[in-house]
């Protein structure tokens, strides 16, 4: 008979870590930490520049850390080491390249419904990010521009005439980033960049003001054609322009579909979970910024792994 887990976790993220660590310390040992990325925190690996500041009080958001693990402020890279650290000092397993399909519950346990079978667990966590499913815009891209039409830095090379679209933390740091090595305008429909936090700002306003990244501000977007291979950007408020490249920094978007396949209810486009944050799934819990909550806060991830592996233990 195939082997009955005491917990699976969907999703390695600073959440799903923190419910993997904080179960361990309080006595579970078979713990299963799956990732359809190749390593935990995808979204930082993905989404964070180098050297990004990680900040533990997000957006100035002050949160004490109520269990075991004692996160302190630091960057892309200390932030990466501090999870590994984690992960090998508690013998958590984790299965990346593992995307989880739908959750069934069967009976006393669940089935976690991944390609080729299944992994039976008695309690199920959720912990995937909003990231790991970015907005993208709701006008077609053509096929033939695709490559050219990115949500992260990954693909970008230097001396490309770039349009970075949005006006979060991400967009901001994106456009600062790459001014140093090529010619980026930063378009966002809004008038001000109130969304990111007070560094940023100060970031974007002096790059805008050294004439290093081009401001299109209260600029919408109705359209992207191509232009002999490159993305011609049809503005709303302006005359079309065209780019080598096109970034989207838009956030992300709630996986409705999947946790409503798992049996779980949403609520205003969140997952509905009671004060330990289980779903009306009995022993299927969600945690992180999937119950947006927390936002991009990873002290908030960590409190709600050290709160459900408590109420699994009392379960």
């Amino acid at each position: 008979m195939e082997k009955l887990h005491d917990l699976v976790i969907v999703g390695a993220g600073p959440a799903g870590i923190a419910t993997a660590v904080e179960s361990y310390i309080l006595g579970v040992r078979d713990i299963v930490l799956l990732e359809k990325d190749q390593n935990h925190n995808a979204t930082i690996r993905k989404y964070y520049k180098e050297n990004k500041r990680v900040d533990k009080d997000w957006k100035g958001q002050k949160v004490e850390l109520d269990g075991n693990i004692y996160f302190m402020d630091g960057t892309k890279e200390s932030t990466l080491d501090f999870f590994d650290e984690l992960l090998a000092k508690h013998s958590v397993e984790l299965r990346t390249h593992t995307e989880v399909q739908k959750i069934v519950k069967v009976g006393d346990h669940f089935d976690v419904m991944i390609s080729g079978g299944s992994i039976k667990a008695r309690y199920v966590v959720v912990t995937i990010g909003r990231m790991g499913k970015p907005n993208k815009p709701d006008y077609k891209i053509p096929p033939s521009i695709k490559k050219r039409v990115n949500y992260t830095l990954d693909d970008c090379q230097e001396g490309e005439k770039i349009l970075v679209v949005g006006g979060g933390d991400s967009a901001v740091e994106y456009a600062v980033d790459l001014s140093e090595k090529n010619d980026v305008t930063i378009c966002y429909r809004r008038e001000t960049f109130r969304r990111a936090n007070p560094t940023n700002q100060t970031a974007i306003a002096n790059a805008i003001a050294h004439g290093e990244v081009r401001p299109y501000l209260g600029t919408n977007i109705e359209g992207l054609e191509d232009d002999d291979g490159k993305v011609r950007v049809i503005f709303a408020e302006r005359e079309p322009e065209t780019f080598d490249r096109v970034i989207y920094a838009i956030g992300g978007t709630t996986p409705s579909a999947f946790l409503q396949a798992s049996g779980i209810e949403i609520e205003d486009g969140k997952p509905v979970h009671d004060e330990n944050y289980m779903t009306n799934v009995p022993g299927l819990y969600v945690a992180g910024d999937i119950t947006q909550e927390s936002g991009g806060s990873i002290a908030l991830g960590l409190n709600h792994g050290y709160r459900i592996a408590h109420h699994i233990l009392q379960s």
